[in-house]
């Protein structure tokens, strides 16, 4: 190469690389913490960070897309707008329909929060489509976990493991993607029904070949999309009857952009996750189910203990949205910690990755 030559896009890329490993690195030798961000979007998710910014927004855009092959590769800092929009112009699609919450997302933040939107019980979560990742280990090394095909998961499968760990076990900087097409067609209708009829209704549909990629319910209104080949999709909205619903619907409800989700509302809000077929939960407060019924939000002033005591004596867990909880995430018991602080000590051994974002101690 010639040494005079203007370095060029992947150079800039390299130096980026290079200076977030340096202040890493730095950060462990000198044990200051250090706040990862990107769009923060989702910075209300979790407890409240305190440390040094590391800025990963300027490491950005896409490495490696083959449509053929349905995997594209991709820097933490790009704006997940900007992954749709290709996605979207060759025909597909990241299929857990990820929230984005602000137009600053970026797929670093979708990966290290790991949350997924209406289409998730049907197509799968984030980390069920999480190849392999790049990442910044807690002393500045810039490692690459998995790769670009199904099958390279052995071993200890860490790029699954980050997903969703919220930046405490490592700085990702880049992540390998399966992604999907894009539905032939698509349909949404809403149905009057009460709780108890339509999560007997959907239990039924669940049974049979109807393509469902959506199903809430709020107030008496039962709403479903359909997704497929057209001929089933026309099919089954003759079968299924209802109203023509606005598609808009979805990612409203994705986005928490719903009247439901009034941040004006005093009362915290909660998301229940529970088995599907889980009856009515005896709390008192505002309800809407998604998800089939497996994930339930809820409006309520109730004690954060009575709502978690009955989301785990239901088989599930219980987190609260509302910024500034006490305790966001449902308190470890003595042996999930241990393993938790294990883990934690093995990969960040000062606890300079994003401390306490998920707990206290960790």
């Amino acid at each position: 190469m010639d040494s005079d030559a203007a370095p060029g896009p992947g150079s800039r890329d390299q130096d980026i690389a290079t200076e977030l490993c340096a202040r890493v690195a730095d950060a462990h030798s000198a044990g200051t913490p250090l706040r990862i961000a990107g769009g923060n979007t989702k910075a209300f998710f979790g407890h409240p960070v305190d440390g040094a910014v590391l800025d990963l927004t300027g490491h950005c855009g896409i490495t490696h897309y083959d449509p053929v092959e349905l995997i594209v590769s991709v820097r933490a800092g790009t704006p997940l707008t900007e992954l749709e929009r290709t996605l979207a112009a060759s025909g597909q699609q990241l299929p857990f329909e990820p929230p984005h919450f602000g137009p600053a997302a970026t797929v670093g933040g979708m990966v290290s929060t790991g949350l997924s939107g209406p289409r998730r019980p049907w197509s799968g979560a984030v980390r069920d489509f999480v190849l392999g990742t790049r990442l910044i280990s807690h002393d500045g090394q810039h490692l690459r976990f998995g790769g670009e095909v199904m099958k390279n998961v052995a071993g200890y499968d860490l790029s699954r493991l980050v997903t969703g760990a919220q930046g405490t076990l490592g700085v990702i900087t880049e992540a390998s993607l399966k992604v999907l097409p894009l539905a032939g067609a698509t349909h949404s209708l809403r149905l009057q029904l009460p709780l108890e009829a339509a999560m007997a209704k959907l239990a039924k549909w669940g049974r049979q070949p109807v393509p469902l990629t959506g199903a809430a319910w709020r107030d008496g209104t039962l709403y479903l999309r359909l997704e497929g080949g057209s001929r089933s999709v026309d099919a089954n909205r003759a079968r299924l009857g209802g109203e023509t619903l606005d598609p808009d619907f979805w990612r409203q409800l994705r986005e928490q952009e719903l009247p439901f989700f009034d941040p004006a509302d005093p009362r915290p809000l909660w998301r229940l996750s529970v088995p599907h077929t889980t009856p009515p939960l005896a709390l008192e407060g505002d309800w809407l189910h998604d998800w089939a019924g497996a994930q339930r939000w809820l409006r309520s002033a109730m004690p954060a203990t009575a709502i978690r005591d009955l989301a785990g004596r239901a088989g599930g867990h219980a987190t609260c949205y509302t910024p500034g909880a006490a305790e966001p995430f449902t308190p470890l018991t003595p042996t999930l910690a241990k393993y938790h602080r294990q883990l934690k000590a093995q990969l960040d051994p000062k606890g300079i990755l994003n401390p306490g974002r998920l707990y206290g101690d960790l």
